[in-house]
């Protein structure tokens, strides 16, 4: 009788992503200076830049509700397109939309000087990144904002939340958020959905099971 791995009891890795996130920021509970200094995402003209920080970045945050808000997006959104398309690719998808983010944030800063010297934390532009891909996949889904408490469909909210994310981030009306990150991710994440659905359609198979 051949082997059947029995997958139930495994943990998805949305799940251990977070756990991941939240080690990290109880380790910079415990030493920030340190935990700044080596896993956040700091310039590569900068003497503290090390190779590790593009990936490391991701699980840095600056703050309980930075760290709050990113883990409940992306336990929303994680475990539903976790489902869909695997957990291999749902760790290419968080792990490049992270990585699209870090390239757009180090884009904006090779543009200004000004704010070379600042680090990078959170893993706001991978969640972008699932945001889209659940939007793409589940594009009728109802989402209800707490606020304003509205509800819209899934692809509009992606939608309003990009447009809000370039609008602040031309005009620099919210500083200290890095909003082309998040327009980073965001593109990666759609690139990556769009990609792999082309590759399923022109295999003739529906879109449904990774």
């Amino acid at each position: 009788m051949p082997y059947i791995q029995d997958n139930r009891r495994q943990l998805p890795i949305t799940v251990h992503l977070i756990i991941i996130n939240v080690i990290f920021f109880l380790a910079t509970m415990v030493n920030e200076g340190f935990m700044m200094k080596n896993f956040a995402l700091f310039y590569p003209a900068t003497p503290w830049f090390k190779l590790w920080q593009p990936l490391s970045y991701m699980f840095m945050h600056g703050g309980f509700w930075h760290l709050f808000f990113n883990m409940y997006s992306l336990y929303i959104f994680g475990m539903a397109v976790e489902r869909i398309i695997g957990q291999k690719r749902f760790l290419i998808l968080y792990f490049l939309s992270g990585l699209g983010a870090a390239a757009a944030q180090l884009g904006v800063q090779a543009m200004d000087s000004a704010i070379q010297m600042v680090p990078t934390v959170g893993a706001s532009g991978c969640v972008y990144g699932v945001i889209v891909a659940f939007a793409m996949i589940f594009p009728e889904a109802k989402l209800t904002l707490i606020f304003p408490p509205v509800t819209l469909s899934a692809k509009w909210m992606a939608v309003i939340f990009i447009g809000i994310e370039l609008f602040t981030g031309v005009t620099g009306t919210q500083a200290g958020v890095a909003h082309f990150a998040h327009l980073g991710g965001a593109l990666i994440g759609f690139i990556l959905i769009w990609w792999w659905y082309k590759r399923r359609k022109k295999n003739n198979n529906s879109y449904v099971h990774y």
